[in-house]
């Protein structure tokens, strides 16, 4: 697919990040962005900032989580600007689940799901229909993780399965694609290579009381930079990727069909190998024991 200025590119989780950085992106190719978050301050000025910089932006305040809010916000995006093109499911959270998982809280799994899988399928629902029906070149982008899409880190189980889920999804969407003829790619993207600045690390601010923990966290929320200090005094300097090099991975790869958004990586490469052999192998994953806790 070629991007061209006037096609119009969606993105959720808008509002920062990466998601911010994909519509910053499409708006240097000329592209209309339609922007859609929970975080109705942090978009505003997030559009703003986009439009100061000469971008035509559309900024809806939707619940990826609700069927409904996605449905509303495809409505609103073809009638500000009659088509969408390009379409990155892009919100996610992280569960605050703690312990093992067997102690974790129904709440923390139904609010992950709910927005890192349905989220996703909520947006392919809404938009990919309208999509093939306008017969033009499009394509859709599902962000995954390295942690699950590619192997779990245990620590943060709730978020791997998910994670892992959006691949699996976007591996039928691909298909389901295909079978049907249409001008429409699909990708999912990993960020990284290496660790990003994202509010990720602070998900529990946008937690909604129907998914409320029951019960107290047993450690308070980390912020990144509290987890970063502490890594820090550990001996442990931590890499960080830019979240403009992962638009950047995701513009070369719309464009070149590319369905495995997945920037180069020597230990991402070793944990697919590690994976895939323990799986011809019928070997036990042995691959988890760095992660497996005492």
């Amino acid at each position: 697919m070629e991007l061209r200025e006037g096609q119009v590119a969606v993105v959720t989780g808008a509002a920062s990040g990466i998601g911010l950085a994909m519509a910053r992106r499409f708006a240097d190719e000329g592209l209309k962005v339609v922007l859609a978050d929970v975080e109705e301050g942090a978009l505003e000025k997030a559009a703003a900032d986009l439009r100061e910089g000469g971008a035509q932006v559309l900024a809806r305040a939707v619940d990826v989580s609700e069927r409904a809010s996605v449905m509303a916000l495809a409505d609103a995006a073809y009638e500000a600007f009659g088509a969408v093109h390009v379409l990155c499911n892009n919100a996610g959270v992280g569960s605050g689940a703690e312990g093992r998982m067997w102690e974790h809280e129904p709440n923390d799994w139904k609010w992950a799901f709910a927005v890192n899988v349905w989220g996703v399928f909520h947006g392919i629902q809404a938009f990919v229909p309208r999509m093939i029906a306008g017969g033009e070149p499009g394509h859709v982008v599902n962000t995954s993780s390295a942690d699950g899409g590619i192997a779990p880190l245990p620590t943060a189980s709730v978020y791997a399965v998910t994670k892992a889920a959006v691949v699996t999804m976007t591996e039928s969407l691909y298909a389901h694609l295909r079978a049907e003829g249409a001008e429409l790619g699909a990708s999912v993207l990993f960020p990284g290579p290496h660790m990003l600045r994202t509010g990720l690390w602070e998900s529990h601010r946008n937690r909604p009381e129907r998914y409320a923990k029951e019960r107290p966290r047993r450690t308070p929320y980390r912020s990144l930079g509290q987890w970063e200090s502490a890594m820090r005094e550990a001996g442990h300097e931590i890499e960080f990727t830019p979240v403009e090099q992962v638009a950047e991975v995701v513009v070369e790869g719309i464009r070149a069909d590319r369905f495995w958004m997945l920037p180069a990586s020597e230990h991402s490469d070793r944990q697919i190998r590690a994976r895939s052999q323990s799986m011809l192998d019928r070997a036990n994953p042995s691959y988890l024991e760095n992660f497996i806790l005492d």
